[in-house]
């Protein structure tokens, strides 16, 4: 780590730094510049965008881990309403099932869930009416003491649990799964549930181009308004003084001074950054979240494997929490006629899935894929890809309010903005977007209060 010379001159009215280019740190950015200021993010990867960063398939950007919007994403729209490309965001209805006990099962509308023969009529009922109780309930914090095991068992019952619920919760967060917050289950609940149109049907959205092409969108509007966005830049070391950080140093070497700095990346590697400048208490405070990895498989299909966009698997056997066929929402001309399959798994970066190669998850996966479509033949595959992520989900446990660290670091001119800090609601790019502005807005207010930042 660096050292700094404390006669060092003072920094003033240098840019604010961003270091993380996903939606988080870009909405900040375009945040600041809209209040006048001239940040300057740095993104490690060579594409802005985050988790939701995207490669190429045909001449088209695709993410490379599975996106959509939900209707009801208020912070997402006003967004794109702003950048004056609403024509982009594309709605239409979508098909949910359930793979479970080697048979599948739509559950896309009410007369669907009725017909849900795994569980008792009753209990179907209760299924039903789950989502229309969780949205009555209008206070997070009377859920924060329950498990989403208890609640969903207090809610709906054993059955509904062991099929429907259990199923999904180790699948998702394997030796988490019985710790897992009833905060956090009621708002994915809710979130979903009012994504629906009148007669019970989902809907989403989805952005012409994709994710990638809004977060360029963003990535121009500050750089026109005076900020930069610099990607293949990997920020090494702080420069501090006087318990502030007056510097970001790149991994080159370069310093680029900072009157304040905005943190986005997960926790632990805000901690990597920040140790030698912070209490051991506040180090480990940064560390007490849990996150697990993801592997995603992509497959570019030259058929079809199912008419359902969301196959949640509700069974243990197969490695993969959910089968999510892309072009089932985006049309498979979009990708040259191929049909783009999403396999998702979340995991401990231990776990043996998460150390192999790409063509060991694929070879891996074949005969998983086999056995749920006996009609599948290694053959479809035109090609595959397979990305990891070691931190994409903060185990969110019960009173996870208890754990989250405040936006305000102990470094008096640096601030957290993290998906971790994102609760009760799940991470996505609607609230990373929300959580971004908020954040940009506060650091140019209190940067004028202390006249450090000067304003156009």
């Amino acid at each position: 780590m660096a050292h700094v010379d404390s006669a060092s001159p003072t920094v003033e009215n240098a840019p604010v730094a961003i270091v993380g280019g996903g939606f988080a740190g870009l909405s900040a950015a375009y945040e600041l510049v809209q209040q006048g200021a001239a940040p300057i993010v740095f993104e490690r990867d060579s594409v802005v965008g985050g988790l939701a960063g995207s490669f190429e398939v045909k001449g088209q950007r695709l993410e490379k881990f599975y996106h959509h919007w939900f209707t009801n994403d208020e912070y997402v729209m006003k967004l794109v309403n702003e950048l004056g490309v609403e024509e982009n965001v594309i709605y239409r209805p979508t098909r949910t099932g359930m793979y479970y006990a080697n048979d599948f099962y739509n559950l896309s509308t009410p007369l669907d869930l009725l017909q849900f023969e795994p569980l008792s009529f009753f209990n179907r009922i209760r299924l039903g009416i789950l989502a229309l109780r969780a949205r009555m309930i209008s206070d997070w914090r009377e859920l924060e003491e329950l498990t989403a095991k208890e609640w969903l068992i207090r809610m709906a019952g054993e059955e509904v649990y062991e099929v429907v619920w259990e199923p999904l919760l180790k699948g998702k967060f394997g030796p988490y799964a019985e710790e897992v917050s009833a905060a956090w289950f009621w708002n994915k609940l809710k979130l979903r549930g009012g994504s629906r149109d009148g007669s019970g049907a989902e809907q989403l959205a989805y952005y012409d181009g994709g994710f990638a092409s809004l977060a360029e969108q963003i990535m121009e509007e500050i750089e026109k308004g005076g900020g930069r966005v610099l990607t293949d830049t990997l920020v090494k070391d702080l420069q501090v003084r006087d318990g502030a950080v007056e510097g970001i140093i790149t991994e080159d070497g370069t310093l680029h001074e900072t009157s304040h700095t905005i943190f986005t990346p997960a926790l632990p590697i805000v901690g990597d950054l920040v140790e030698p400048y912070v209490s051991e208490q506040y180090e480990e405070r940064l560390r007490d979240v849990d996150y697990l990895a993801n592997v995603c498989l992509i497959l570019e299909l030259d058929r079809s494997l199912s008419d359902t966009y969301w196959l949640n698997v509700n069974d243990p056997s197969f490695p993969y929490v959910g089968v999510i066929e892309h072009t089932n929402f985006e049309p498979p001309e979009t990708y040259g006629g191929n049909r783009i399959v999403y396999l998702s798994k979340y995991l401990p970066p231990e776990h043996k899935l998460y150390q192999m190669t790409e063509e060991e998850v694929m070879e891996f996966s074949v005969p998983h894929l086999q056995r749920m479509f006996p009609e599948f033949e290694k053959s479809w595959v035109q090609d595959y890809h397979a990305w990891k992520a070691r931190y994409t989900q903060p185990v969110v446990t019960r009173h996870y309010s208890e754990k989250v660290p405040d936006r305000q670091m102990p470094i008096k001119n640096a601030t957290l903005c993290t998906m971790a800090q994102i609760y009760p609601e799940d991470r996505g790019t609607n609230y990373a977007i929300r959580e971004g502005r908020r954040t940009g807005r506060q650091v140019a207010e209190a940067l004028r209060d202390d006249k450090t930042l000067e304003m156009k």
